[in-house]
């Protein structure tokens, strides 16, 4: 589970009582709780099927997955980066059999089949049982393992530690350094490509803090000079460009250096008092001509003109609100945080059932992800009724199978349904996962109120969340992260707990080591088992 390196923990185990029938114990609190359980189950049980449906569609002889149900072939930038790292993650909550077997199998397969140029992976053709291009493209092999990395290695690593994953995305992002073949005044990057290095200014960023290693702001500075400091370049995002992309594959430049100006914030001042003008310029120019009446942003502007180039609204709006905040987090600009307000309130009011990305599941869960971790920090009532709405629209797309609709995107309908079940757990969790069991949970003035249901007897552990930013990115603030798993109810290793059911004892006093470990629960069938967490 979270940052422990897949090994077992102890379990500490409690008399625990059960008040399935005690009413004096029914509060709005638990009442909330155990409906949340039951969202947070089916969002466990959506993602169960879609892994077990696209396992189907394996290819027989490696067990890679293809890019979608018509293609035969597999490749970084959709199979690898958006489709197969959320079904690692879901079988770490559903699996772990499956979740130590096969999907590791299928990391060690990719890892030796599609790595070309040194560790960079390349697109492997099934029917060929060989490469799909006869010779290496280096551009296309750069754009596929940023993708790869930042969409899908980058996402696991935040929540499950140092991993086998975590490795390969480290070895992948050395790798492409190594190769970086843009040469620039600051020194030679991987990519001209704004998507790309958006993407590298985000990985990078947080890769820095999780390594301490130095290369890694060395080369995220590289680009931040190359986009807010060159002025003879021509490449500052709103000063010099008459295309800003707000949307998918390319809004990630405006929020990669808003990530990058966070680690300089802490990591070297004098550099981010450089970059202050020209990003606060960048920031204020999309907010004067990039955004519609409700505070979302248009699919594509010229910041230029101030003219909409494609009137779309991007389904990714809250990614670029993630640099707002940012920066309203390190600069205290408060119209940056309005701006989020602004956007959080509209959306229950005005896009019900919209037509994101003309009705896909993908623009669903982009969407979905951009409210709940603008959420998580600012948190709106009627955003979380929205939230609410619109994940059960993304559910009905699923097909009986399992399948939701046959291509790579199908991840993102997982990834975004695993950080609604933990929002709706406030990040815990149960090993072993069952279908029938349900967890749910609900934080009031600093107590952690949870239901545990299941309709057969089950015996299992109830594990906590911890301040991943803190203990596994080590980062110096929890800035709100493209793909980041919010952070809700979390315990301190050294801080003492306790639990028991809300009636004036408790059933003991834990470290949040331990709740993080897990306490053991036995559940008979139909019972309800309510608990009270609170910091000592």
């Amino acid at each position: 589970m979270p940052g422990r390196n897949f090994i077992a923990p102890s379990l500490i185990i409690i008399g625990l009582i059960s008040i399935c029938c005690s009413p004096d114990l029914k509060t709005a609190a638990f009442q909330t709780a155990a409906e949340n359980g039951a969202a947070a189950n089916e969002s466990f049980r959506r993602c169960d099927s879609y892994v077990h449906g696209w396992l189907k569609l394996a290819d027989p002889e490696t067990g890679l997955i293809p890019r979608n149900t018509k293609d035969r072939f597999w490749n970084a930038q959709d199979s690898a980066a958006d489709n197969y790292p959320f079904m690692v993650l879901t079988s770490s909550f559903t699996d772990r059999e499956l979740f130590e077997g096969r999907m590791k199998e299928m990391l060690e397969t990719e890892t030796r089949l599609t790595s070309r140029i040194n560790s960079l992976p390349d697109t492997w053709d099934f029917t060929k049982r060989d490469f799909q291009a006869e010779e290496p493209d280096l551009e296309s092999i750069i754009f596929g393992s940023s993708e790869y990395i930042k969409d899908g290695l980058l996402p696991l690593t935040e929540w499950l530690g140092s991993s086998p994953w975590s490795e390969r995305m480290i070895s992948i992002l050395d790798e492409m350094w190594e190769q970086a073949p843009v040469d620039t005044p600051y020194g030679r990057i991987v990519s001209d490509n704004v998507e790309v290095n958006g993407e590298m200014l985000q990985v990078l960023s947080r890769v820095y803090w999780k390594t301490g290693e130095a290369k890694y702001l060395e080369w995220a500075v590289r680009l931040g000079d190359y986009y807010l400091l060159d002025n003879h370049g021509k490449n500052h995002p709103t000063r010099d460009s008459e295309s800003l992309r707000l949307r998918d594959h390319g809004c990630e430049i405006v929020s990669g250096l808003c990530e990058l100006y966070a680690t300089v914030n802490f990591a070297n001042p004098a550099k981010k008092k450089e970059y202050q003008a020209p990003l606060h310029q960048m920031l204020d120019r999309i907010l004067e001509v990039g955004r519609n009446e409700h505070g979302l942003f248009y699919d594509i502007i010229n910041p230029l003109s101030g003219k909409v180039v494609r009137p779309g609204i991007a389904d990714t709006w809250g990614y670029t609100l993630n640099g707002f905040y940012t920066v309203y987090l390190l600069d205290k600009t408060e119209a940056y945080r309005t701006a989020t307000l602004k956007a959080l309130a509209a959306v229950n009011d005005n896009y019900r059932n919209y037509d994101w990305e003309h009705g896909s599941s993908d623009g669903y869960a982009d969407s979905i992800e951009s409210a709940l971790n603008l959420y998580n920090r600012e948190p709106v009532e009627s955003a979380a009724r929205w939230i609410d709405s619109e994940i059960k629209v993304m559910w009905s797309k699923q097909q009986e199978d399992g399948v939701i609709e046959g291509w790579h995107g199908d991840g993102n309908f997982a990834r975004t349904s695993i950080m609604y079940a933990l929002w709706k757990s406030q990040g815990t969790s149960i090993q072993p996962w069952r279908q029938d069991v349900k967890l749910g949970a609900v934080e009031q003035d600093g107590e952690l109120y949870v239901s545990v249901s299941a309709e057969k007897e089950w015996s299992g552990k109830l594990i906590f969340d911890e301040a991943r930013h803190k203990t596994i990115l080590k980062l110096p603030l929890d800035w709100p992260r493209i793909n980041q798993f919010p952070e809700w109810f979390t315990v301190s290793d050294s801080d003492l707990y306790s639990v028991g059911p809300d009636s004036g004892r408790t059933l003991g006093s834990f470290t949040g080591k331990q709740l993080q470990e897990g306490i053991e629960l036995i559940l008979n069938a139909g019972e309800e088992k309510r608990l009270v967490i609170r910091k000592l």
